[in-house]
């Protein structure tokens, strides 16, 4: 590997690193060797990731020869003693590790699925050699049979601490003799899976190896609560003095450090907390202490007695009551964050004792998540609250700490109705099922300088904060309250070939598009925005993202431009996929939609997602997986919102004394374009990849949102005030780039979609396109005369439906062409859902003639031998004509596959019924009735295999029945 020397120190690099990228390791190694903080801002496609891994380690690795040169040539004194003592033990073990200590980095980012790219990203760097390892959680790592199957984390958590405190799980047991195997201190670097593998093979808790192997890392994995909050440091055994802080993804820390820093409470959870200690005290008093000894586990804790819980009761009661006497208004009432302080207090809660109450309540939490008599199914959920509630308010106890907290808290009481309502991730309210009013208690945190601070009183060496939109640095400086020493905003490596950016003013029938809260429900506007998004679907090759600014927002859309037929016309071009809330559903959806990226008899795939969600970020849309990002609409906070009121206050009152701060209508736009700035930035993520970025809404147009986008983004907005020059332009743009850009590298293709290309043209060397034959020696070539005979979009407003631009992708074997392709299998009545909302039986059988139609079309372009169209397979089955060759068909592999199956064969009314069939079923598990339906729906001699196919997803004391009648049915046939 190339090795770049980077202000003096040598970097070993995969390959000649670009300009932008070593003045980004430059800025690392500076603000390393100068021990100071860095705010480094560098676009996505920029290779961020690789250049911060190589960097800092590069410094790490030169430090560490320095530290134990010295060791070596000093004499050997107590001092030197000491010295390699701490270079054994590494960072943190010590006062005096701070002056000569080996530092280590601790990596961390928003989810496990990026640092999980960024461990890949070290793995194929010059630097793979390096010990390092990564933390999670028990809900990850856990591999106790018991323990693993426990839904609540808090219970799981205390299940785990008490096997180990008793030394009863087995697994925990062997980390101490397995911790030296060469599978787990060889050189490969382990992720958390590769942990979980090593775990079981060798019969050890990979939660507990995690941590045994972060005492010799050079480098740590984390997530950003693992740092960023006082309990999660605490509970992983986070040392940070003398280390090196990387937050990568940091346009999320401002958040993180204020939400890990807040509370809410109920008054409910207050009740439930009393029931929970009166539980247990009756559970003392009906027994005698020799039968407690007999009827509960010797491993659970007792070590609290009645009095402990008589005063622990009188305690909650008096807080509860504390709260119920808070005087509230309509639209409730707001104190200074020490108020906490005065309601605590009411309580006898106080600096004094509040340890000795937390190790109470947890004994008590322990106790109820073990007892197999507690009645709670969320067992000690009530008593976790307050325990949450007091290890916040008392992470400090100094009397500059209460000051930064009236400073930095706000106390806010409100008292919910009877259709409560309650907070999603904004604190937007949602409705609830509760029956009676409640109060509740929201203790929030408006400064991310407050956890910030925090993390220097730890002695941390540096703190680096990168990612691709950080912009403006000034107001961020002085939100984030830490000194910062180097700063950088760094230019995207992409040229103006390859970027499109247009604002979209208006839709194609002329009507305005702004989504502002007045017009969002505006039927004309809901329906010009589909038809916009129509338009560019059909000149927009391969994979197309679509991002709103909410969930709700997202479904009023759908429900119209179904209705209206638009929903469908966008299917007919390109398949929708949906991004789902169910995070179970999420995976399954994310890779049928790379899947049907990869399928050359389609137009590419459409994905509909939301700002802020799953996968407006950590998703990688490199090239034909994402050719052009469409935002809808800007995704502003929930206006009136109590939180969201008090945040800009709480801005306001700052910047009457220092005019750096942000104001808090300026925070509120930002809060919106740096999510629309993270969306936007799926699109490019390397330096030959392209794509075209659509900004529906009039809004963009302003001289101060236009400041707020991305810097390597503004000199490139286009506003075009005709629709047809605006898609005449992006076609021409994607013409453009196909033709002058290097192809993308594909991607090989998956054993599963090689099984399933159609063999006559894969053992003759062609590829199936469209349901033509390409050779794939030279399928670009085919690819650009195919193209010559297409039409070209018109100069004008008109859309033409039949323009394709089918033959922008470069031709590679497909999965099977009737979208039929294997996929993980899963709950049968869970994934019909998935299919109604991907694709209606219209839909469908229109896709399907659209094929034939571009084989008729396209078959004049081969001059190689002429090749059969074969059928799809399953349109046969409606034909009551009698095949050549009778083959007995095979049910799809897929659950998803084998349920749209079923959906296309069968008429709707039939469709109906088999769904009201499988309800019937799973509710009420009456095999008679199930099976009487099912031979009515599928007495068609053709559709014989479905109704074989449902014996994987009935219960299991029916499947040998349902078997014998499979059998003697076909012995009838």
């Amino acid at each position: 590997m190339p090795e770049v020397m980077i202000s003096g120190i040598p970097v070993n690099f995969p390959f000649e690193p670009y300009e932008v990228q070593k003045i980004y390791m430059e800025r690392v190694i500076e603000s390393l060797q100068n021990n100071t903080n860095a705010l480094l801002e560098s676009p996505t496609g920029t290779g961020k990731t690789l250049s911060l891994l190589c960097s800092s380690l590069a410094w790490l690795l030169v430090k560490k020869a320095q530290l134990q040169m010295n060791a070596q040539v000093g004499n050997f004194s107590e001092h030197s003693n000491t010295l390699r003592d701490s270079l054994k033990a590494g960072a943190g073990k010590s006062k005096d590790n701070t002056s000569w200590g080996m530092p280590k980095i601790i990596y961390s980012s928003r989810t496990h699925s990026q640092l999980t790219q960024a461990m890949q990203e070290l793995k194929r760097s010059g630097y793979r050699h390096v010990k390092a390892t990564v933390l999670g959680s028990r809900d990850q790592m856990c591999i106790h049979p018991e323990v693993s199957k426990e839904t609540n984390n808090m219970n799981k958590v205390h299940m785990c601490q008490l096997k180990v405190k008793s030394r009863t799980c087995y697994f925990y047991n062997n980390v101490e003799s397995k911790k030296e195997d060469r599978s787990v201190k060889g050189d490969e670097i382990l992720d958390i899976e590769d942990l979980v593998s090593v775990g079981k093979k060798l019969k050890c808790c990979p939660y507990y190896l995690s941590k045994e192997l972060k005492q010799e890392a050079d480098i740590i994995f984390m997530p950003y609560n693992y740092i960023l909050d006082p309990k999660s440091r605490r509970a992983n055994g986070v040392e940070l003095m003398n280390n090196i802080v990387i937050l990568d993804e940091a346009h999320n820390v401002e958040k993180m450090c204020e939400e890990s820093a807040s509370l809410q409470i109920r008054t409910t959870d207050v009740a439930l907390c009393i029931d929970e200690i009166t539980h247990v005290m009756r559970s003392f008093g009906e027994q005698t202490e020799e039968q407690m000894d007999m009827t509960v586990d010797n491993s659970q804790p007792k070590d609290f007695t009645s009095d402990d819980l008589c005063v622990l009761k009188e305690m909650m009661l008096a807080l509860e009551k504390a709260i119920d006497e808070i005087t509230v208004g309509n639209e409730g009432s707001t104190f200074p964050g020490s108020f906490i302080f005065e309601l605590l207090s009411k309580a006898e809660i106080r600096d004094h004792n509040q340890m000795a109450i937390i190790s109470l309540i947890e004994n008590l939490i322990q106790y109820l998540s073990t007892a197999s008599a507690s009645p709670f199914q969320k067992k000690g959920v009530g008593l976790q609250k307050i325990v949450d509630l007091l290890n916040v308010v008392f992470s400090g106890t100094t009397h500059a700490y209460k000051e930064r907290i009236k400073m930095c808290y706000k106390v806010h009481i409100q008292i919910e109705d009877k259709k409560n309502k309650k907070t999603d991730s904004w604190g937007a309210l949602k409705t609830s099922t509760s029956k009676s009013a409640e109060r509740v208690l929201s203790y929030w945190c408006f400064s991310p300088g407050f956890g910030m601070k925090q993390l220097l009183e730890q002695n941390v060496r540096s703190i680096i904060l990168t990612s691709g939109t950080l912009a403006p640095l000034k107001p961020l400086t002085s939100e984030l309250g830490i000194p910062i020493g180097t700063q950088l905003e760094n230019p995207h490596i992409v040229k103006s070939n390859q970027i499109c950016v247009k604002i979209i003013g208006q839709g194609p029938d002329g009507v305005q598009l702004n989504s502002n809260y007045q017009n969002r429900d505006n039927p004309k506007y809901i329906s010009s925005l589909g038809r916009t998004i129509l338009s560019f679907s059909r000149v927009v090759p391969d994979g197309l993202l679509v991002f709103f600014p909410s969930y709700p927002i997202m479904s009023k859309c759908q429900e119209m431009w179904q209705s209206e037929g638009i929903w469908s016309s966008i299917n007919n071009i390109k398949p929708i996929f949906v991004e789902p809330q169910r995070k179970d559903t999420f995976n399954t959806i994310i890779n049928e939609f790379y899947s049907k990226i990869r399928d050359p008899s389609t137009r590419g795939a459409c994905f509909m997602a939301v700002c802020r969600g799953k996968v407006s970020e950590g998703l990688d849309f490199a090239d034909m997986n994402g050719r052009a990002v469409i935002i809808t609409g800007l995704p502003f906070p929930p206006l009136k919102d109590p939180r969201i009121i008090l945040k800009k206050k709480y801005l306001e009152e700052l910047r009457v004394k220092d005019k750096q701060f942000l104001s808090g209508d300026e925070w509120y736009s930002l809060e919106a374009t740096r999510a629309v700035n993270q969306a936007i930035g799926r699109v490019i993520r390397h330096q030959n990849d392209y794509g075209a970025i659509l900004l529906c809404d009039t809004r963009f147009n302003s001289p101060k949102l236009k400041n707020q986008l991305s810097a390597w983004l503004r000199d490139h907005i286009n506003v075009s005030n005709k629709f047809g020059e605006s898609v005449s332009e992006i076609c021409r743009f994607f013409k453009n780039a196909e033709v002058t850009l290097p192809p993308p590298r594909l991607k090989p293709l998956l054993p599963n979609e090689l099984n399933s290309c159609n063999r006559e043209t894969r053992d003759s060397g062609y590829v199936n396109v469209s349901g033509v034959a390409f050779p794939v020696t030279n399928s670009r070539a085919v690819s650009k005369e195919a193209k010559k005979s297409v039409s070209q979009y018109p100069n004008s407003n008109e859309v033409y439906a039949d323009f394709s631009m089918d033959f922008y992708k470069n031709a590679k074997s497909s999965a099977y062409v009737n979208e039929f392709k294997p996929k993980a299998t899963k709950d049968l009545f869970s994934s019909i859902d998935t299919v109604d909302s991907q694709q209606s039986t219209s839909q469908c059988l229109v896709t399907i003639h659209k094929r034939v139609a571009d084989t008729t079309m396209c078959s004049n372009l081969v001059k190689k031998k002429k090749l059969k169209i074969k059928p799809f397979g399953f349109e046969d089955n409606l034909n009551g004509e009698k095949a050549e060759t009778i083959v007995e068909k095979v049910p799809p592999t897929s659950l998803i596959d084998f349920v749209k199956e079923i959906k296309i064969l069968l008429e709707t009314e039939n469709y109906k019924e088999f769904q009201l069939s499988i309800s019937a079923y799973k509710k009420g598990g009456d095999y008679e009735d199930f099976l009487k339906i099912l031979c009515k729906l599928f007495q068609n001699n053709k559709m014989f295999y479905l109704l074989k196919g449902m014996k994987r997803f009935l219960k299991e004391e029916h499947k040998a029945i349902f078997q014998d009648y499979c059998d003697n049915v076909k012995l009838n046939r």
